[in-house]
């Protein structure tokens, strides 16, 4: 199957720049696409933005919108999670996982991915 791996978490002062990555490997091609996800200590893990392989078009959450930015390199099977403008609230480990159906953006939630990543941790200081 895919196998993702995430980096580039760390801890940034609010108002910082983080850029997440998320490489995959193996049957990528078996997915429509890419989606990043964060989970807060005693949250629910929430869908923050997703991005398909094919056409390249993107989706995040209302929350994020105008600071967060997805993007791809459908050669290095990469995607990429800019962050700016962080706050605390933005504080979570973050996932990405790959999408299992076409149409998939906006997705519904968890029932919409396969494979996950560890997660990297972001941690925004006030």
């Amino acid at each position: 199957q895919v196998q993702l791996v995430e980096s580039g978490g760390g801890l940034v002062q609010a108002g910082g720049s983080l850029r997440l990555s998320c490489a995959a490997s193996g049957r990528t091609f078996s997915s429509y696409g890419m989606g990043w996800f964060r989970q807060a200590p005693g949250k629910e893990r929430e869908f923050v933005a997703g991005i398909s392989w094919s056409s390249g078009n993107t989706y995040s959450t209302d929350s994020v919108k105008g600071r967060f930015t997805i993007s791809k390199d459908n050669a290095k099977n990469t995607v990429y999670l800019q962050m700016n403008s962080l706050k605390p609230e933005d504080t979570a480990v973050y996932y990405c996982a790959t999408s299992s159906r076409n149409n998939w953006l906006p997705p519904r939630g968890l029932s919409d991915f396969n494979s996950w990543g560890q997660g990297t941790q972001v941690t925004v200081s006030s």
